[in-house]
């Protein structure tokens, strides 16, 4: 038990910290709707604002709803992986550490969208060709990388290989 709290609670703490940290810099040096290129072709730092879910998804709604609604979601899915989280055996590192990364990145962007009035900061921007994907964030970067630690705990699992023995 003492293990899983070692790999939260510094997840968490620095997990939000530079989510937010790199949300106010972009807020205080890029100018919103503009973009840096880093990588040329590649890599841009923008700064644009989403009201939406991953993809701009629920972008078009009522702000008052989508500002209640990404709470009292991101609360629910906060309440469902930390009790995951929880409920781990002994050993579950890997799980431990993906349920901590989830966790680390929804705080992240909840924070955000309380004090960004529904709102959250998007300013990595990567594309190819005209291939582009959406812009995201530090949070989002982290709940996706949670999210394939568990995809690998099971893909392991289902291979019979003694997860407990992995991070």
């Amino acid at each position: 038990m003492k293990q899983k709290w070692l790999l939260l609670l510094p997840i968490l703490l620095v997990g939000v910290a530079l989510d937010l940290a790199t949300k106010e810099w972009v807020l205080q040096h890029v100018q919103m709707g503009s973009q840096i290129p880093v990588i040329k072709g590649f890599f841009n730092l923008v700064h644009v604002h989403n009201r939406g879910a991953a993809f701009g998804l629920f972008a078009s709604w009522s702000l008052d709803f989508v500002r209640v609604f990404f709470v009292i979601t991101t609360g629910i899915v906060l309440a469902v992986v930390g009790y995951l989280w929880w409920r781990l055996p002994p050993g579950q590192n890997l799980a431990a550490l993906g349920y901590s990364l989830i966790m680390a990145g929804a705080l992240g962007n909840l924070v955000d969208r309380v004090f960004r009035m529904g709102e959250v900061v998007d300013f990595l921007d990567f594309h190819w060709g005209r291939y582009h994907w959406p812009a995201f964030n530090v949070a989002d970067t982290l709940i996706c990388l949670g999210a394939g630690f568990l995809v690998l705990v099971i893909l392991r699992e289902e291979k019979g290989v003694n997860v407990s023995d992995t991070a």
